[in-house]
């Protein structure tokens, strides 16, 4: 146990309510550990002298028709009664996880149907379920566990795709896709670990429900059968004498009470102590060792192409990217056409909506289930994207393609050690051990320029600053030997002084190693330093394909607009901020024609009718404008008054 779990657990025991909940927790737990031993020969005794006898010195609740103390055999039941409410609490939660981990498993079409069967368990009330199993499992003890089990799983397993479904969307969890780890795997170390504290906590307090619903069954005649007996068994006993003999129905039921009320009462403390989002599960630290040892290379590619260049890395061709919608299939991405060479630099520009990360997805694998990602051609190292998933292709991703995402504190599992998530990716796919590993991971946690690798190696992502974790990020997908980066905004989240540094690290890898990388921002400015190229996008399509050094003579007016847009220190401090005028556009609601002409100043007719390709312009840059030309001396692209503009203005983001 961390410090900082014991100091949870302290926190929840410090309460009044975590107090008295433990006391009474142990109390039960005491006696159904030892209760059956002493008490037995008391508890069964016949004494046909003092039958149903009220309660008196001797027999403090009186006893039964066989002139059975009351008391000791609700003593000796104890055992009984939680040991089958605990394992009906572990077939609950063991079904409940089946149910709610099977759509991430098994995919969209068999997962859609596993979380309406669930949705439709859980329409019907819990005592209803557990009466109907208890009829098809038939009356008995093993009966009534399956029973109040299965009635209780629907619930469970809700949670648990509801828990799944945030946790799958961080950006370590990606990650681990990109490194071509399986479903399963990702589950067991990424996913679970996550969701674990509040598992607990709604299994203590299912615990309490559990006893009390394994109780009413044994009442009602469907649970423990004679002679055997737990809680609910002696308040059926009972019931029958209430009028003669009060307390033989009173002592067992309020033993139920106590019980159920410790257990419900511990899982709300634990629940208000950890704060139900807190996070545990947290490894043992792995032994380092002193020799790194060189990653194993990618598996060859097969050829990109007769009409492709053998040092193309990603040739993508027609890429379109659509998502289901009740008025039809959004497409964020609208027919993407590009290469990367080895050792290039490419940026994608555009303001927030363009496509840019949707495209960094569909090249990733990353596009959710519910998406669908069409293309002429999309080729990494030769391998072709659009197949199937397989374990060859896992492998190659992660060897060959390193992600790096734009929320440092969201790319790490805060549960794991740094060490331990970046050598995964060399356990996974090279084969190495966990010394062998660890040490690869120190020697990229090295190579990132992070100071003392072997002590950080070993501690949590949220002991390493915003900077560090970034470059930690960058070291995860140096585990392999990457041909292509892909960093998705790497320094938004970043102060100034830190951008620099990781651009200057992208740009060394990129040099020293000859990786390619694709650069997604929508800042100009961070672009033209450290690229060669840019894709310039704009609802879904790239609108101009130029070099970085070609930026003040962009064709596209969108291009330019961008470009005035920056804010530069000479900027007259008499004049306002730079705009572009009107708004981005809406995916869902694409017109005809060119999407930018309601906000180009040289729209014309045909802007408005026809959608122009991307197409060679004599210059030598791809663009898509009917009016592409350079731009005029002295010409403004940040007003929105001319060609009569009346939109309102929409600021261009910049880091």
């Amino acid at each position: 146990m961390n410090r900082r779990t014991a100091h949870r657990w302290l926190r929840v025991l410090r309460t009044p309510m975590g107090r008295t909940a433990a006391v009474l927790v142990l109390i039960v737990l005491a006696l159904a550990v030892v209760g059956p031993s002493p008490w037995n020969a008391r508890a069964d005794a016949v004494d046909t002298a003092n039958i149903l006898a009220g309660p008196s010195a001797e027999h403090w609740a009186g006893t039964d028709n066989l002139g059975r103390d009351i008391v000791f055999r609700v003593l000796a039941a104890t055992r009984l009664s939680i040991g089958l409410a605990l394992a009906a609490t572990a077939v609950a939660v063991l079904a409940g996880l089946l149910l709610g981990t099977a759509p991430w498993l098994l995919g969209r079409r068999a997962g859609r149907l596993v979380t309406g069967v669930v949705q439709i368990a859980i329409a019907f009330p819990g005592l209803l379920l557990a009466l109907f199993f208890a009829v098809v499992f038939g009356v008995g003890a093993t009966g009534a566990v399956l029973a109040i089990g299965l009635a209780g799983a629907p619930t469970f397993a809700r949670l648990v795709q509801t828990l799944l479904a945030g946790v799958a969307s961080r950006d370590f969890v990606a990650a681990a896709q990109v490194a071509g780890v399986g479903r399963f795997r990702i589950l067991l170390r990424h996913l679970l670990p996550n969701i674990a504290e509040p598992l607990v906590v709604n299994a203590t307090i299912g615990a309490g429900g559990a006893l009390l619903g394994f109780a009413g069954l044994s009442f009602l005649g469907l649970g423990v059968q004679a002679p055997a007996y737990d809680w609910g068994r002696l308040m059926f006993d009972g019931i029958g004498v209430m009028y003669v003999n009060p307390a033989a129905a009173i002592a067992p039921a309020l033993a139920v009470l106590l019980a159920g009320l410790a257990l419900n009462l511990l899982g709300e403390s634990v629940a208000k102590g950890f704060g139900m989002d807190a996070l545990v599960g947290l490894p043992a630290s792995v032994n380092p060792s002193p020799a790194a040892p060189a990653a194993p290379a990618p598996p060859a590619p097969e050829s990109a192409g007769d009409d492709a260049s053998g040092d193309v890395v990603l040739d993508v061709r027609d890429l379109t990217v659509s998502f289901p919608a009740a008025r039809g299939p959004i497409r964020p991405v609208r027919g993407v056409t590009f290469a990367i060479r080895r050792g290039e630099a490419v940026a994608v520009v555009g303001e927030s909506g363009s496509g840019k990360s949707v495209t960094a997805l569909a090249v990733s694998r990353l596009i959710d289930a519910a998406g669908r990602v069409d293309a002429e051609r999309l080729h990494l190292l030769g391998t072709d994207l659009r197949e199937p998933d397989s374990a060859v292709q896992r492998r190659m991703l992660g060897s060959s393609l390193a992600m790096v995402f734009q929320d440092p504190a969201s790319s790490f599992n805060p549960t794991q050690r740094i060490g331990r998530q970046l050598a995964e990716t060399s356990r996974h796919h090279h084969d190495l051990g966990r010394r062998a590993a660890f040490a690869r991971a120190v020697d990229r946690l090295r190579a990132v320029r992070i100071t003392d690798p072997e002590r950080r190696a070993r501690q949590y992502p949220h002991e390493f600053s915003g900077g560090m974790r970034q470059r930690a990020m960058i070291g995860m997908g140096l585990m392999g030997s990457p041909a292509l980066i892909v960093a998705d905004e790497p320094t938004t989240a970043l102060d100034v002084t830190v951008q620099r540094q990781i651009l200057e690290l992208l740009t060394a890898i990129r040099t020293a190693d000859d990786v390619a990388l694709l650069l997604i921002s929508h800042d100009v400015g961070v672009v033209s330093e450290v690229c060669d190229r840019v894709l310039v996008m704009y609802a879904g399509r790239i609108v101009e394909d130029l070099p970085t050094d070609r930026l003040g003579a962009a064709l596209h007016p969108y291009t330019r607009a961008l470009t005035a847009a920056v804010p530069r220190m000479d900027s007259p401090l008499d004049r306002p901020l730079p705009v572009i005028p009107g708004r981005p556009l809406d995916p869902a609601d694409v017109p005809v024609g060119c999407a930018y002409a309601d906000r180009c100043p040289l729209v014309s007719e045909r802007c408005r009718a026809e959608d122009p390709p991307l197409e060679r312009h004599p210059s030598g840059h791809r663009v898509a404008c009917w009016h592409a030309r350079p731009p005029l001396a002295g010409e403004r692209h940040d007003d929105p008054a001319r060609d009569g503009a009346a939109e309102p203005a929409s600021v261009v983001e910049t880091s």
